[in-house]
């Protein structure tokens, strides 16, 4: 699991480099006295900060996952200050190795933390002075730590939903050899967990696969509200300086420029956006668990899941049980937690910027990152998972899943639906009193119920032909459902997923 705890002077990196969430870093828990002799901000303080008060207003603990974007950010922002003239061309250049070198010791580990920073953006800033000397702090002109953090968020996500998508493009993959591979199997199909029809295995797969097409589709339409920079915001009225910010959106890849300050620096839409698209994800998957669990159980016996993702008791032998899937299903909830934390904390708040803000991001990194491992494993899991053929075969066997053909066969002789269910009824109630399935009745078992049943109506009672009669757009026949699984194959691979901008930067 992922740590969001404070980064120490020795970092570990995190094994998961597609996400350039930055490295893992483990907070030492020391109770000393670490107030700074000074802050950037600190010249109308009398006071140095109570050490209880730097512990309680860190976000260093969670926004170094940030550090990438800020540094992505900061370097187009030293572009953008050249170009006003803020820079020379020099101090820009000297500007930007530094910012590299700052990066590059990121990336290696071996960022040298200090007790006064508070968050990634001051230690970046720190460390930049540290090796550039006072041309280090005109890198914040222009700039407030409240639109850089909206920028930072912003770029964060950009990147990382990307890797979300590539991640459900995985399990869509996943999902759908199984529908090529058990296109011949026919299954109980259920409502209200009750034996229902049959249908195809692939059908039932491929609802899967278009769950998870809706949720591509959301992600998508999140990020043409999260594709808009906000840098050139300052604080909450914008900026003294002539600051060209289609110039720093371009730099940095966004399509677009936020039109208002006051907005741009305390929106956070775009975070609720992401989390409630996460939500609908992860309640997809949880789904998806209820029936791996059911499915797995002995009542049940359809598919095998793999060892490798299965755990046994402590004190039991035989038990395999489903560990993942009941985690994925577990973690829903938390998911879940985090959309409400983050609506609560801006249901109260007013115009512009405030510091609660500053909870939108424990919920948001936890919530991507739980995503993002659910998604993977289950990617694996299901590629491995084992089909049951011969009890699912069984299955279809029993439980009246034929009941409604017989009652189409009886419209289609002129007898309304509500007189045909009806009959069909009293017929399985029959068959119930003398432990019978309905292809176990003669003709004449059929004709006592209704003279119009024909010796054709025998041909109904097979799950075959029943799919093979759900023909129309969408339904369970073998010819739909192949032609939905070709056209769902062509759609994932022509989604290709976006890959983040301006990563030279």
């Amino acid at each position: 699991m992922r740590s969001s705890s404070q980064p120490s002077r020795a970092v570990k990196s995190s094994s998961r480099t597609a996400r350039a969430a930055g490295p893992k870093r483990l907070l030492p828990t020391s109770t000393r006295d670490t107030r700074p002799s000074n802050k950037p901000w600190g010249g109308r303080f009398r006071e140095k900060t109570h050490v209880l008060v730097e512990r309680f207003t860190s976000s260093l603990p969670f926004d170094w996952k940030l550090f990438e974007q800020d540094i992505r950010g900061s370097i187009a922002h030293c572009k953008t200050l050249e170009r006003a003239k803020v820079l020379s061309q020099q101090e820009c250049r000297t500007m930007i190795h530094g910012l590299e070198r700052v990066r590059t010791e990121f990336r290696k580990e071996c960022f040298p933390f200090a007790p006064e920073d508070e968050d990634i953006h001051m230690a970046v800033e720190r460390r930049l002075t540290q090796l550039i000397g006072p041309l280090g702090g005109k890198l914040h002109t222009g700039r407030s730590r409240n639109d850089q953090v909206a920028l930072d968020l912003r770029l964060y996500l950009r990147d990382v939903l990307g890797t979300l998508e590539t991640g459900i493009q995985a399990l869509q993959g996943s999902l759908l050899g199984h529908a090529k591979k058990h296109l011949d199997v026919t299954m109980p199909g259920y409502t209200h967990l009750q034996r229902a029809q049959p249908v195809l295995l692939a059908h039932h797969w491929l609802a899967y696969v278009e769950m998870l097409e809706r949720d591509k589709g959301r992600l998508h339409d999140t990020l043409s509200r999260v594709d808009v920079m906000p840098l050139g915001s300052g604080a909450l009225a914008g900026t003294n300086y002539c600051l060209d910010r289609f110039f720093t959106a371009k730099l940095l890849g966004f399509p677009h420029v936020t039109r208002n300050s006051i907005d741009a620096v305390s929106d956070r839409d775009f975070v609720v956006e992401v989390l409630a698209s996460l939500s609908i994800i992860m309640m997809h998957l949880s789904r998806l668990s209820e029936e791996l669990v059911l499915w797995s159980s002995q009542e049940f016996r359809f598919i095998e899941l793999p060892d490798g993702f299965c755990t046994g008791s402590s004190m039991m032998p035989q038990k395999k049980n489903p560990d993942v899937p009941e985690l994925v299903r577990g973690k829903t909830g938390r998911v879940y937690g985090h959309l409400l934390a983050v609506l609560t904390m801006l249901k109260g708040l007013p115009l512009s910027y405030n510091r609660d803000l500053q909870e939108d991001k424990e919920p948001l990194f936890d919530a991507i990152d739980t995503v993002l491992d659910s998604v993977e494993i289950y990617s694996e899991l299901v590629k491995r998972l084992r089909v049951r053929r011969d009890v699912i075969a069984q299955a279809v066997g029993s439980g009246f899943l034929l009941a409604t053909e017989l009652a189409d066969y009886l419209v289609m002789k002129g007898i309304s639906f509500r007189e045909a269910h009806g009959i069909v009824g009293r017929l399985v109630r029959t068959c119930l009193g003398k432990n019978q399935e309905l292809h176990e009745l003669t003709l004449s078992d059929l004709q006592e119920a209704s003279p119009h049943f024909g010796s054709d109506a025998l041909h109904l009672l097979t799950p075959e032909g029943a799919i093979a009669r759900k023909a129309q757009f969408g339904g369970t026949a073998r010819h739909q459902v192949e032609t939905q699984l070709k056209a769902m194959e062509k759609a994932i691979h022509a989604s290709a997923p976006r890959k983040a901008l301006a990563a030279s930067l």
